[in-house]
């Protein structure tokens, strides 16, 4: 158990996905401007995460049996298409506000790196199907905790005085480099 608590911590802190490894910056950038979006989003990727984590660690073990693991990017790739496909019918049923909220920002959903980068990661890292769900579940919390976090850093920049040159996407990428640099204060953490 104190193994799959240190597997969480680390990918929530340590390797956060979107600030120490950059991966699903598009998502990051573009739904952080409110908190509920983004609460929103980290729930969606969260699920997306842990679902396909659940999917291609059976599937990559069927690859790697008829020695055909070099179709697992094809594979993978295909099981989150399907996962955020499930979502957005549920979302535009049941939560049509938040549906409306994420914009196109859900369908790329699919194409978020990190979905991918976190189902690769668990076969990279060796990590036995218990240990990558932990994995997919911490790299979900971290992107969430981005999120989170970024959204309220974008509402203080947006009640901020800064120069017109700096206003917009200057000032959101500034802010979202010093934000990822705090994070750099949590590498050694765990081992």
């Amino acid at each position: 158990m104190k193994e799959l608590i240190i597997i969480v911590l680390t990918a929530v802190f340590v390797n956060n996905v979107v600030l120490s490894q950059f991966m699903g910056i598009c998502a990051f950038l573009g739904v952080s401007k409110q908190l509920k979006s983004s609460l929103g989003m980290g729930g969606a990727v969260i699920f997306v995460m842990v679902c396909a984590t659940a999917c291609t660690y059976p599937v990559y073990l069927l690859l790697e049996r008829f020695e055909i693991t070099y179709l697992r990017t094809v594979a993978f790739i295909l099981v989150i298409a399907m996962f955020v496909q499930l979502i957005e019918i549920v979302m535009k049923k049941t939560m049509p506000g938040l549906y409306k909220a994420l914009g196109v920002y859900l369908p790329l959903i699919t194409t978020n790196c990190a979905v991918l980068g976190v189902t690769v990661s668990n076969i990279d890292e060796g990590y036995t199907l218990v240990q990558s769900l932990f994995n997919a579940l911490g790299t979900g919390l971290a992107f969430t905790l981005a999120l989170v976090l970024f959204s309220g850093v974008r509402a203080r920049i947006a009640d901020s005085n800064i120069p017109e040159t700096f206003k917009g996407v200057p000032a959101t990428l500034i802010a979202a480099s010093i934000v990822s640099l705090s994070f750099m204060g949590f590498s050694g953490m765990f081992s």
